[in-house]
C-alpha cells in the first residue's frame, strides 16, 4: 500500500511505480545510462594516457626519469614540503606496463559492475577518496618510499563493494571478501608493493559506502547523495589528508 492524501492506495492506483518498475526507474536513473563502465573505461583510458606521456616525456619503460613521474610521485618528505597534490596525482601515475596492466585489467573487471550498481557520481567519489586514503596509508607504512599506482583506489572500489554484499547487494557475486583476503595476502608475500596504500584504500572506500548508505539505514544506491552523504564523503577525504600531514610533518 501506498500513502496518499486520502490514506493509504494500492500500487494498481497510486500512480508511483512499484515493485520491478520502481526498481528499473532506480536503476536507469543511477546507472551509466546505456554507457556501462564509461567511468571505468575513462579512467583507464588516463591511466594509459598518463603512462604514455611518462615515456614521451624521458621516462624509461618503468616511467622513472620522466618530468611527470617527479612530479607526482608519492614520496614523504616532498608532500612534507608541499607537494599536496602527490597524494592524488600518484594514484595516476605506474611503474611500468606490467603494474599498469594489472591494475586496468582488475579496475575494469570490479570497477564496470560496482559503477553500474553505484551510478557514476558516486562511483567517482569513492574513487577519488579511495586514492587519498591509498595515499595516506602508505606514507603512514612507508614515508620514504616512493609510491605509485592506482591500487589504493582499487582496493577502495572493493572495499565499497564489501559493504554493500554485506548489506545484501551482491554487486560482485558475492565474492567481495574473497577477492580482498586474496589480494591483501599477496601484498603481504610479493615484494614492492605498497601494503599501506592498499589497507588505506580499502578503509577509505569502505567507509565512504558506510557513509553514503548511512551506515546501513539507508541504500548505497538509490535516492540522491543529498548534503550529509556528501559531507560524510568529504570527512573521509580530509581525514585522510590530516593522516598524512600527521605523519609527514616531521620530514620537511
Amino acid at each position: 500500500m501506498t500513502p496518499a492524501p486520502v490514506g493509504q492506495r494500492c500500487p494498481e492506483h497510486s500512480g508511483k511505480p512499484q515493485g520491478v518498475a520502481r526498481m528499473s526507474r532506480g536503476f536507469r536513473g543511477l546507472s551509466t545510462g546505456g554507457s556501462v563502465g564509461l567511468v571505468t573505461r575513462t579512467l583507464i583510458g588516463i591511466n594509459v594516457a598518463v603512462y604514455l606521456l611518462e615515456l614521451a616525456t624521458g621516462g624509461n619503460i618503468d616511467g622513472v626519469g620522466s618530468r611527470i613521474f617527479e612530479k607526482g610521485a608519492l614520496f614523504g618528505p616532498l608532500v612534507a614540503n608541499g607537494d599536496w597534490w602527490r597524494l592524488i596525482t600518484a594514484a595516476f601515475l605506474h611503474y611500468g606496463p606490467i603494474h599498469l596492466g594489472f591494475n586496468m585489467f582488475f579496475l575494469y573487471w570490479i570497477g564496470t559492475p560496482v559503477e553500474q550498481y553505484l551510478g557514476r557520481a558516486r562511483f567517482l567519489l569513492v574513487y577519488f577518496v579511495s586514492g587519498l586514503a591509498g595515499s595516506a596509508g602508505a606514507l603512514v607504512l612507508s614515508p620514504n618510499s616512493v609510491t605509485v599506482g592506482a591500487s589504493g583506489a582499487i582496493f577502495g572500489i572493493l572495499g565499497a563493494a564489501l559493504i554493500l554484499e554485506r548489506q545484501g547487494s551482491y554487486v560482485l557475486g558475492g565474492s567481495a571478501m574473497g577477492l580482498i583476503i586474496i589480494n591483501l595476502a599477496l601484498s603481504f608475500v610479493l615484494s614492492g608493493i605498497s601494503i599501506g596504500g592498499h589497507i588505506g584504500g580499502l578503509a577509505g572506500g569502505a567507509a565512504c559506502m558506510l557513509v553514503l548508505s548511512r551506515f546501513g539505514r539507508g541504500h548505497g544506491a538509490y535516492g540522491r547523495i543529498g548534503a550529509i552523504g556528501i559531507a560524510g564523503v568529504l570527512a573521509v577525504a580530509v581525514l585522510s589528508v590530516a593522516i598524512a600531514y600527521w605523519k609527514v610533518r616531521g620530514y620537511a
